[in-house]
């Protein structure tokens, strides 16, 4: 595989030659072409399994948001009634 091909004489020249441009434009393509081939590999989740996984996300984040909130508050105290 030839990453970048410059002929002679036009090292130095501004703008890219035709085999630079081809050379790009088929990496680019074909990265195009993996990315949708992957994809179609991917097993997506049914909906039902989506929003049941949303939900503990949800529901996890909140109990540690209170948790943590909670510990906040405790340390806060303790440290203020040190510091006194």
């Amino acid at each position: 595989m030839v990453s970048q091909i410059i002929p002679h004489g036009r090292i130095g020249a501004g703008g890219c030659s035709r085999v630079e441009r081809v050379s790009r434009e088929n990496r680019i393509v074909r990265f195009y072409r993996e990315t949708r081939a992957e994809l179609r590999k991917v097993v997506w989740p049914s909906r039902q399994e989506a929003t049941r996984l949303s939900l503990i996300v949800v529901s996890v984040t909140l109990a540690m948001s209170v948790f943590l909130g909670i510990v906040d508050f405790l340390f806060s105290r303790l440290i203020g009634l040190i510091v006194r």
